[in-house]
């Protein structure tokens, strides 16, 4: 069909009016809307056997042919109904085609999910005659509808990120406003359709009009449940950092055990590189090192029952150990530039090299580092936020991009774990690692107090949160 779209679909999900939107797009001359075309236990309908002559079995094999069929040999504009359950092997193409146009179908979570209970509790899932509607009370779960809204949030974030993304917008339609002869319409309009409803498809009736409350038998504890729930997400840790790539070429791999050691910068990263040369025997620079994508693929492909690992280390020593290695250092590696903008905008006691550097000095000066990572973690200052500094969580998210570490360890429990994990890649006798100390003028125990704790706790609240880190020491 030429115009702005070729085909489209109505993103919804059971008892969110679907079926009655469905049936007032029909109504329209050049539209046909093929039910839930790629729900996985029927093909369209329940009792249908195929669309457009491709069978249930043909789509199963390969669902984009039934998708290309929909398009191309459906007179006039063709769709279907697609909900977060339905096979995933098409979302991607259908989300990313500026040809398909995007209809999002909503309804009140909790109303959605007492009808789903009504339905489920009658076996009545449309209601065309209004003498043989059944009525029953639905019990609420409360387990069970947090599971139904978190499905519906996820599946809904996915479509309006990827529309964001893509530049391209969806049509948003409301469960209320399927009775809006002119929403309809206005619908068409957007379509590109030149027909427009006269009236509404009505066949289809209402099947539980009374309210919510009147409609569930433990009402009480449905109450109860819903005012726990956090509906603004006041509860959520804000996040502005950056996102982070995998960082692949920073993955080092054993000599001739199949270890892989996946960094967090400002970890004990010495000390595993130590551990792992001593495995084998070897010196630091006969590790695998300089991984690509493609080459770590091959790695893993030559090395069957290999396992992964990274070392997380609490927030506030990997802080200092950032501090003290590309801030308070002059030499290779350190950040020289950066230096000078923390010691003027935070006023950190360190462009003065050769001059007296006392304790106080340095906690004034890493408590001004910490204050400079919060700002930097929300997006509040010109420097880029480095690996050495960022989230632990954020650099474990930039990870699973391409490869998940098979265990996750932290920096107080190594000589336990990564001795364990080397005999499960078949080492008969592994020494436990050693710790490295970090160079620094003074050590994170000179200087630790409340102020720079609560400060850490600040900037890597997520941290704190997503892995349960208490106070330092």
């Amino acid at each position: 069909m030429s115009g702005r779209f070729d085909y489209f679909v109505v993103f919804a999900e059971m008892r969110t009016g679907s079926n009655f939107l469905e049936t007032n797009l029909n109504a329209l001359p050049p539209v046909t809307c093929h039910g839930e075309a790629f729900n996985p236990h029927f093909i369209g309908y329940p009792n249908s056997e195929d669309i457009l002559g491709i069978t249930k079995d043909e789509r199963d094999l390969k669902p984009e042919r039934l998708l290309q069929q929909i398009k191309h040999a459906t007179p006039g504009l063709g769709g279907f109904r697609y909900f977060h359950d339905h096979d995933p092997r098409v979302l991607e193409t259908i989300l990313d085609d500026p040809r398909c146009a995007k209809i999002v179908l909503t309804r009140n979570p909790v109303e959605s999910y007492v009808s789903w209970k009504i339905a489920q509790a009658t076996g009545q899932w449309k209601l065309t005659n209004v003498r043989k509607r059944r009525e029953v009370q639905a019990t609420f779960d409360s387990t069970e509808f947090n599971q139904h809204l978190a499905a519906l949030q996820e599946f809904q974030v996915t479509i309006l990120n990827r529309m964001q993304r893509s530049g391209q917008t969806a049509f948003y339609v409301a469960y209320e406003d399927l009775q809006d002869l002119d929403v309809m319409n206005g619908l068409a309009m957007w379509l590109g359709l030149p027909d427009r409803l006269e009236a509404l498809d009505k066949s289809l009736k209402v099947q539980n009009p009374k309210a919510v409350g009147e409609k569930v038998a433990n009402v009480r504890e449905m109450a109860d449940a819903l005012a726990r729930l956090d509906r603004f997400n006041l509860s959520r840790t804000p996040n502005f950092e950056p996102r982070r790539g995998p960082l692949v070429p920073t993955y080092v791999a054993g000599a001739k055990t199949p270890l892989l050691y996946m960094p967090v910068r400002s970890g004990p990263e010495a000390a595993v590189l130590r551990w792992m040369a001593a495995l084998d025997a070897v010196g630091e620079d006969d590790l695998g090192t300089g991984f690509s994508q493609n080459t770590l693929r091959q790695w893993k492909r030559e090395h069957p029952g290999h396992r992964s690992f990274t070392v997380l280390r609490h927030p506030v020593a990997r802080a200092h150990d950032a501090f003290c290695a590309k801030i308070v250092s002059t030499g290779p590696g350190s950040f020289g530039k950066i230096r000078s903008h923390l010691a003027k905008a935070y006023d950190l006691p360190l462009n003065t090299p050769g001059a007296a550097y006392s304790p106080d000095d340095h906690r004034r000066a890493f408590t001004g580092f910490l204050r400079f990572c919060r700002a930097n973690l929300a997006g509040q200052t010109p420097i880029r936020t480095d690996g050495h500094w960022a989230s632990q969580s954020q650099t474990l998210l930039g990870m699973a991009e391409f490869t998940f570490p098979d265990m996750v360890i932290r920096e107080d429990e190594m000589a336990a774990y990564l001795p364990a994990l080397a005999m499960q890649v078949g080492h008969p006798d592994p020494q436990e690692p050693t710790p490295v100390a970090t160079e620094a003028p003074y050590g994170l125990a000179q200087i630790y107090d409340d102020e720079i704790e609560t400060l850490a706790q600040e900037a890597y609240l997520r941290d704190y949160t997503m892995f349960g880190f208490s106070e330092w020491g």
